[in-house]
């Protein structure tokens, strides 16, 4: 089916921060405590995609030129088909244009108008590099620069030649960021928590990132188009089903 959407809304509507942020990771991410909301689903109007078929999937995930960079195509047949693109039943009861990240069902979820949400599967970070919490999507950025931060440089000596001082790793389908990143702030500070692009399509559906959410880089483009100016974002590191809905 053709997935290509009017954007939705921004809601305007304030929302409680989480604790103040804690161990950074992988281009800068942080960790901080969550507010928990009581979420009431809305019916769906939209059409709800099952299970797309190959020729959607090919379509999808098919190798493309971006900004001079060439991505290459997914093996999408090599991926859980739970984690495919596709438009579902809002899980998540939050106003449209939120960002949703469900941690442990590895699941990003971008709710739209009438009770429907696109649904994205992303890689998150090991145990003990995971934020959660909730934030604004205050920047975004085309092939961003990767500068990995000085708690990472320790850990790993070898990538002090792409630190800040030294301008980082420059943009192109071997960053860890990929073809975009989106940067998550909260009282207008940089949490240091990003959702990016990755080359590395086999980490969708597990944990192996140093801490940020990440997505095929197909996925980020989509979801980047899709995404209103200074979204509000909510991770959870529960499930959504413990949130008083089904996930």
């Amino acid at each position: 089916m053709n997935i290509t959407d009017t954007k939705p809304a921004l809601s305007r509507r304030v929302f409680l921060l989480g604790a103040a942020s804690a161990s950074a990771s992988l281009g800068g991410c942080a960790a901080t405590a969550p507010t928990r909301t009581q979420l009431v689903a809305p019916a769906a109007y939209r059409p709800i995609e099952e299970a797309p078929d190959n020729g959607e999937l090919e379509a999808r995930y098919a190798s493309l030129m971006d900004d001079g960079h060439a991505i290459p195509a997914v093996p999408y047949q090599k991926m859980d088909p739970k984690y495919y693109r596709q438009r579902v039943t809002d899980p998540t009861g939050e106003a449209p244009g939120t960002v949703v990240v469900d941690t442990p069902s590895r699941f990003l979820y971008l709710v739209e108008a009438g009770g429907t949400a696109m649904r994205y599967g992303v890689g998150i970070g090991r145990m003990g590099f995971a934020w959660e919490g909730e934030g604004i999507i205050h920047w975004r950025q085309h092939w961003p620069r990767w500068k990995p931060p000085s708690e990472m440089i320790i850990r790993r000596p070898e990538l002090e030649k792409y630190s800040v001082a030294n301008g980082g790793m420059d943009p192109g389908v071997d960053n860890p960021l990929g073809a975009r990143a989106l940067y998550i702030f909260k009282n207008g500070e940089d949490t240091l928590y990003r959702l990016h692009g990755s080359p590395e399509w086999h980490s969708i559906g597990k944990a192996m990132s140093s801490g940020c959410v990440r997505l095929v880089n197909q996925d980020v483009i989509d979801l980047y188009e899709r995404v209103p100016y200074h979204a509000r974002i909510v991770v959870y590191q529960s499930p959504l089903r413990d949130q008083g809905l089904p996930a």
